[in-house]
């Protein structure tokens, strides 16, 4: 029998917080499968990240390039993949892929019920557009697949935690399922400008260690930070309750659980929010692929983008892998693996960006104007050049320094390739109208 297929998901979580005494439970997932330490998203903010994952193509094919741009209904996702290939497919937390972008025109269904033609092809739905316009990290409510409210009580993580063990303790295992669990967490509270850890362990976390990536700038992190790891935490008891329910039932060996976030955060260090910048503390996530399906390995050096999961996830049902898919398979159960020499993420909203990190040196590029109001664009002006490997918390903006003119070429040429790759116009680069010391 193909194996169940679990996609737990969080919101927002930096990379580094991946580790055994934060995350016992995934760590040990990691350890027993397969943990990947250069994971990145190719695109660092929510909606756009997800219609990636969900459609296999970076934000520009998609058309999602902004939050608040809908997935086209007639757009084959990963449910539809597996619900062609004998899957039973269920959806858990946060869609936000079904709401159109400006307030009185098209449909709004942020706070209210997601069209089942909007639900992206998943069977079983216990969600919401906007998970944070319809909860906050205490108490809420979702809709099922037939658009009826269901109301909780409860720390948020664990109650959406709660209606994905509801689905595999009730599923009859005819068929394997498919399960993808959108976390909100850790991600701030947008009406509260807050992250909402659980009040019973966050004092637990006052004195956790900032992070020498954001030490050095000025940010909200020694004020938001306790609340940001205590959430992370918890998402990790919930998944450990996860999988005690597997083995409870029989079914761990069969299944394959997946790790992962969105994006990182960057606590208003790199600009006036959290993400949406090349920086590594936005875009460098945990990945993880574990349960009694994975076979362990070392994958710790592997460039992993966040587009390459969903042909991975394919590959693993044994599902083949469209020729639209941007992504590469990855290095899991001795699949054929083809490695990159970089990870490629196209920045919007706040600002028109592009980079590309190799693993020793990150090369980012911005066009003028807004990126609130265009997408993409031909005209490109260095931004930033990093050395990671003599400066990994990226202190040092080289990109005006004539001593790297060298790199920085090859550093355009790389970024081109993947930008006409994704299906963008070859770009015309120039040098830096401003440069940022950091």
């Amino acid at each position: 029998m193909k194996p169940n297929i679990i996609f737990y998901f969080s919101d927002q979580q930096r990379w580094d917080t991946l580790n055994s005494e934060l995350m016992p439970n995934v760590w040990e997932l990691g350890e027993e499968g397969v943990l990947f330490e250069e994971s990145y998203t190719c695109q660092p903010v929510c909606g756009p990240a997800r219609a990636c994952l969900q459609t296999g193509q970076y934000a520009t094919q998609n058309k999602c390039y902004w939050n608040g741009i809908a997935l086209s209904e007639d757009t084959k996702t990963l449910a539809d993949h597996f619900n062609e290939n004998g899957y039973d497919t269920a959806y858990i937390g946060k869609w936000h892929l079904a709401s159109d972008r400006y307030p009185g025109i098209g449909l709004h269904c942020e706070k209210t019920a997601i069209p089942a033609e909007r639900l992206g092809g998943y069977k079983y739905f216990r969600g919401a557009d906007v998970l944070e316009f319809t909860s906050h990290g205490y108490d809420g409510y979702v809709f099922d697949e037939k658009g009826s409210r269901i109301d909780f009580k409860g720390y948020r993580a664990d109650c959406i935690n709660d209606f994905a063990l509801e689905y595999i303790e009730n599923h009859n295992n005819e068929k394997p399922f498919f399960m993808f669990v959108s976390q909100l967490e850790p991600h701030h509270q947008n009406d509260r400008g807050h992250f909402e850890g659980p009040t019973d362990t966050v004092d637990d976390f006052r004195n956790y260690p900032i992070p020498d990536d954001l030490a050095f700038l000025s940010g909200d992190y020694e004020a938001e930070y306790p609340d940001y790891i205590a959430a992370i935490n918890r998402l990790d008891e919930n998944v450990g309750k996860l999988v005690n329910v597997l083995k409870g039932k029989g079914i761990y060996d069969n299944t394959v659980i997946v790790y992962t976030s969105d994006h990182g955060c960057h606590f208003k260090t790199r600009n006036m929010e959290y993400k949406r910048s090349c920086h590594d503390s936005s875009i460098h996530t945990p990945l993880v692929f574990g349960g009694g399906a994975v076979e362990k390995s070392e994958a710790k050096d592997c460039l992993a983008s966040l587009i390459d999961l969903p042909p991975t996830l394919l590959s693993l049902a044994d599902i083949p892998v469209p020729d639209i898919f941007s992504g590469r398979v990855l290095p899991v159960n001795d699949m054929k693996y083809s490695e990159r020499d970089c990870v490629f993420v196209q920045i919007s909203e706040s600002h028109v960006g592009r980079a590309v990190r190799t693993k020793e040196w990150k090369y980012s590029a911005r066009a003028i104007g807004s990126g609130w109001h265009k997408h993409s664009a031909v005209h490109y002006f260095d931004d930033f050049l990093y050395d990671l490997k003599n400066d990994p918390c990226e202190k040092i903006n080289l990109v005006n320094n004539e001593n790297y003119a060298e790199k920085i070429a090859e550093m355009r040429t790389l970024l081109s390739r993947e930008m006409v790759n994704a299906g963008e116009k070859k770009p015309v680069f120039h040098k830096p109208l401003k440069v940022n010391k950091y």
